[in-house]
């Protein structure tokens, strides 16, 4: 059975995040950023939101990190799927990339009740044609590398150490056999967006450019700044977010007819 948190009855505006890796500073500062009236002004209500995945390891804060995505449930409908990271901390699997200090603070969550956002986490989600993954889209069978929060965007394709490789025509095709239009990924850290034209398969640039404040909003407690990308859903459309973590977190908004990748560049 379906559990309702993990789906919604309307969906209009999605804040959608990936890999924010035990980074409590940002995924507050993305809290931040979504309510303030600039964004919803600029973007549109914000009706939910969508964790693509990685809320764990690499980074030293994965307690703090836990309880602010709690605290966004209880604010927001959230929806999640797991994450690579997030599928090897509950497995006891050896990923690199943590150093000493985040390997032993995950530890001291090991038993902890936090750990009960991840219970019955599914491997994707979609809605509105759009398929949300931490990774790729394909059934490879239930192989580690082969899951489909490991899969990684290529432009070869094959298993590989990292986690199976697939292209951009493979998801295409994989999402029109389940009659779905477009795929919201995150796993690699860095934004990119394919889009099937009738020309074919292109890349498209992402320009981001700042958000305009008037006067009176240069003034006021929004000190925040972004940057954005707006790309319109009018074509079938691969989107992979960058990654929510670091001095300058991403993440994404859709309203289903357009798909903004957004970036916080200063501000609390």
């Amino acid at each position: 059975m379906r559990k309702k948190h993990q789906y919604f009855a309307i969906l209009m505006g999605l804040v959608v995040f990936s890999d924010v890796h035990a980074d409590s500073v940002a995924i507050r500062r993305l809290a931040t950023c979504i309510r303030t009236s600039l964004f919803q002004k600029t973007f549109g209500k914000v009706d939910g939101l969508v964790n693509l995945g990685d809320l764990v390891h690499r980074g030293d804060r994965p307690k703090e990190t836990l309880e602010m995505v709690q605290a966004l449930k209880q604010e927001y409908q959230l929806v999640s799927v797991l994450g690579n990271h997030d599928h090897a901390f509950l497995n006891g699997l050896l990923v690199s990339g943590s150093d000493p200090a985040s390997t032993y603070r995950h530890e001291q969550i090991r038993n902890s009740p936090l750990l009960s956002i991840f219970d019955d986490m599914p491997m994707e989600w979609s809605d509105n044609g759009m398929l949300f993954v931490h990774g790729g889209p394909l059934d490879l069978g239930n192989q580690t590398l082969r899951l489909k929060c490991w899969q990684r965007l290529s432009y070869d394709y094959g298993d590989s150490f990292t986690g199976y490789h697939y292209t951009a025509p493979m998801a295409f095709d994989a999402l029109t056999s389940r009659g779905l239009s477009h795929m919201c990924c995150g796993h690699q850290h860095r934004n990119i967006c394919c889009r099937k034209t009738m020309e074919g398969i292109v890349q498209t640039p992402l320009v981001f450019e700042p958000l305009p404040k008037s006067p009176a909003e240069k003034k006021s407690e929004e000190k925040m700044s972004i940057e954005f990308a707006k790309i319109p859903l009018d074509v079938p459309s691969l989107l992979r977010v960058g990654g929510c973590h670091g001095d300058k977190p991403e993440f994404g908004y859709t309203d289903f007819s357009t798909f903004s990748f957004i970036r916080i560049v200063s501000g609390d």
